[in-house]
């Protein structure tokens, strides 16, 4: 199978994992070694950026006080069930730490270290970026296996879909790219 890297998994009606009901995933990673991605929209609706910065002591108070409205409550997303106290940074190219950023396509990265959050905090890098909770991961085969079930559809990558979508319109929007509705989608499904 050809790699889902930097594509989306959009979650079928037939999902039988309530976990994933109705999610929207960007492949960070797929290959025979198994493959890893971040729910992009569900998020954590008692948490915005603000707690994490204070939570991790990532700036004195003075400091916190002064980030603009739109850093203090940007949304924390449910990145997923694996590791839900671990962060994930997705973000734009022009954001780069050779040894702690991992290039999913020639546009997005991964960034999973403190250093990444700080710079969108105090120096507006990288100009596109969204934080997870959590990762969504499967084993050798498991990601295969489910797609031949039908257990989920898969979509090309899309910037916008990606950072400037509000979360909430991110499913419809997915599915908008396959021209087709939530209406549309139907609980069984066959193979050609």
């Amino acid at each position: 199978m050809e790699s889902l890297k930097g594509q989306f998994l959009v979650a079928m009606p037939s999902m039988g994992d309530d976990r994933f009901r109705e999610t929207v995933i960007y492949m960070v990673g797929h290959g025979d070694e198994g493959a890893m991605g971040l729910v992009v929209n569900r998020s954590l609706e008692d948490m915005r950026f603000a707690d994490i910065l204070e939570e991790l002591k990532l700036g004195e108070t003075e400091e916190l006080i002064h980030l603009s409205d739109t850093i203090k409550n940007r949304q924390v997303l449910r990145g997923g069930p694996v590791q839900k106290g671990r962060g994930f940074v997705l973000h734009s190219a022009d954001y780069f730490k050779a040894g702690n950023s991992y290039v999913v396509t020639d546009d997005i990265c991964l960034t999973a270290t403190l250093d990444v959050l700080k710079a969108i905090a105090f120096d507006d890098e990288p100009s596109e970026a969204l934080f997870a909770l959590g990762y969504c991961g499967w084993s050798p085969g498991q990601l295969e296996t489910e797609l031949a079930g039908n257990g989920w559809l898969t979509v090309p990558s899309s910037r916008d879909l990606l950072f400037d979508m509000p979360i909430e319109a991110r499913y419809e929007a997915a599915l908008g790219q396959l021209g087709i509705t939530r209406a549309s989608l139907s609980t069984t499904s066959g193979t050609a």
